[in-house]
């Protein structure tokens, strides 16, 4: 076979360019692919791994609560108000925070701390009923590991000191500054209020307080990307 049928015509062309010029063309389409390659668009995070860590924190939640809890358990695990007043508490409560969150959000969209858990939050899968599974999986499975089985035994600051701690991933507290203090108080903040529900309210109510605000939140960050998108676009 000759080279020119190996290689095409133009390579056998009197036109064809210099050795030198072709190199560094073949070099710079090279460099070109690997940096495509290098820069690499974030993974979204499916519901299915959503589901996965709230049946992780259900596990843990488990084993803490029978080999650490007296029994008898569910007892123990639903005490406090009646289930329906637990229930009615933490609609009140998240319906609340609902309406407060849409106004505080005109005031905050654009600061730093909003836009940064806009865009952490913007990993998820939150295509169609996604934020209502996401969220009723981090309500269930948190509050029960948190407040069902930790909080009982190291008490409410030290559950609130590793809730911060368990968000640092998603939250992206990879450096310290304002930002990053600002995220984690108003996380701690947030899991000393859940506490607080769980122990003077019950479980039911946590769990019912922290589907909706996480509802709330998933909500507002997918209004924000397709207003981003829109205006982009």
């Amino acid at each position: 076979m000759r080279i020119c049928e190996f290689w095409g015509k133009a390579s056998c062309s009197p036109e064809r360019r210099p050795a030198a010029a072709v190199a560094k063309s073949s070099h710079l389409l090279y460099l070109k692919k690997w940096v495509n390659m290098q820069v690499k668009i974030p993974k979204k995070f499916s519901l299915n791994r959503q589901l996965l860590t709230c049946a992780l924190c259900c596990t843990i939640a488990i084993i803490l609560i029978l080999l650490f809890r007296p029994g008898p358990y569910i007892s123990s695990l639903f005490a406090g108000m009646s289930i329906f007043h637990q229930t009615i508490l933490g609609i009140m409560i998240g319906g609340t925070y609902w309406a407060m969150a849409g106004i505080g959000y005109k005031y905050t969209a654009n600061r730093q701390a909003t836009q940064s858990a806009i865009e952490s939050y913007s990993r998820l899968d939150l295509s169609g009923w996604n934020p209502l599974w996401i969220a009723l999986a981090a309500g269930f499975g948190e509050e029960l590991l948190f407040r069902g089985a930790l909080q009982p035994l190291v008490g409410i600051w030290l559950t609130s000191a590793l809730f911060v701690l368990a968000h640092t991933r998603a939250y992206r507290f990879n450096t310290l500054n304002k930002r990053v203090l600002l995220q984690a108080f108003g996380i701690f903040a947030v899991s000393v209020a859940l506490c607080c529900l769980a122990f003077y309210a019950g479980l039911v109510t946590a769990i019912i307080v922290h589907t909706l605000l996480d509802v709330v939140g998933l909500c507002t960050i997918r209004r924000a990307k397709i207003s981003l998108s829109t205006a982009v676009g």
